[in-house]
């Protein structure tokens, strides 16, 4: 954690109108500029943190960063004032009374899997006060380091790494930048998928809506962007078709699965974002009220001793019990 300011102890300090300069010590170092932001300024929106970095307002030794800044021990990072309304405050301190269930997948000395469920954000931040990392932090207060490995949406279910220290971290990440970790998902999509496995290499872009929000789009000009899919099943004959893939993922872009699905013509069941809102609805009249996006599968060599993990989380009985519901006729 930074020395000269430890967690912002309270949301008062922010609201004060001065910057701060917090410096990087080895605990931190190694990280990208907006996790640990968002990390350290526990309850502003992340969409306000990435204004804050795009705009110059966020400096690391003096000089303009990028988001995916990688930070070093020594560094000083600069933070602007930040007003925030006296309610996050409020919302910051108290806990839930009660906190779902998390199963775990694996653990070891190392690192944590656990099968996170649909509706739980990975971490506090953009009006979640309490997220699965802070959950598990409190179930097990004896663990003095515990770290996301990588993220999924607040709607995606499925495996979710957290390293139990930091050279597993370190270790990690370089594994995922390496593209040596295999990422595997069960999408259901509307319409006739009509190959058993298809190469998408689509470029992807990220912006800000009016509102803030943080959105995606197939951009010529955007950040490479690859997805493999494998066709599962199909029910021709449902109205519309259907038809359930594996996905698998050769980056890691923000939402990259939904947008290369609606851009090829075949919008993810339930997605909000970048779905058919008029068929979600029919969906959830017909029992389906999540997006059908689950990460099934991890698979890394492990950071300690190299040996070769796969995990796997079982699919949720509310996509199961769909999918039940469905005609079993096969292409």
């Amino acid at each position: 954690m930074p020395r000269s300011v430890s967690d912002y102890k309270g949301m008062k300090d922010l609201r004060n109108n001065f910057v701060k300069f917090l410096e990087i010590d080895e605990t931190a170092a190694g990280q990208r500029l907006d996790n640990f932001l968002i990390k350290t300024l526990k309850g502003v929106p992340q969409s306000h943190i990435y204004r804050i970095v795009r705009s110059g307002e966020v400096r690391i030794n003096g000089g303009r960063a990028q988001p995916s800044s990688h930070l070093a021990a020594g560094d000083t990072v600069r933070i602007p004032p930040l007003r925030l309304p006296e309610r996050v405050e409020e919302r910051r301190a108290a806990a839930p009374s009660t906190t779902c269930v998390i199963p775990v997948l694996f653990e070891d000395e190392w690192l944590l899997a656990v099968n996170k469920p649909a509706g739980l954000a990975v971490h506090g931040g953009s009006g979640v006060s309490f997220g699965a990392v802070e959950q598990l932090r409190a179930q097990r207060p004896e663990q003095r380091f515990l770290e996301l490995v990588h993220r999924l949406d607040r709607e995606t279910s499925g495996v979710l790494l957290l390293a139990k220290k930091r050279s597993a971290l370190t270790g990690l990440h370089t594994a995922w930048r390496e593209g040596a970790v295999d990422k595997r998902y069960d999408v259901l999509v509307r319409g006739r998928w009509p190959d058993a496995k298809r190469k998408v290499q689509v470029p992807l872009t990220r912006f800000l809506t009016a509102e803030g929000e943080r959105r995606v789009r197939a951009d010529d000009d955007g950040q490479a962007a690859t997805t493999v899919f494998y066709r599962q099943q199909v029910w021709p004959k449902h109205e519309p078709p259907l038809s359930l893939l594996e996905a698998e993922l050769h980056t890691g872009r923000t939402h990259q699965i939904r947008v290369h699905l609606t851009h090829l013509g075949y919008p993810l069941a339930g997605d909000d974002k970048y779905g058919d809102f008029a068929w979600n609805r029919m969906l959830a009249k017909a029992g389906l009220r999540r997006m059908f996006l689950h990460a099934r599968k991890l698979g890394f060599a492990h950071p300690a001793s190299g040996e070769w993990l796969d995990i796997e989380a079982p699919l949720p009985e509310a996509l199961q019990a769909f999918l039940d519901g469905l005609s079993a006729e096969r292409e």
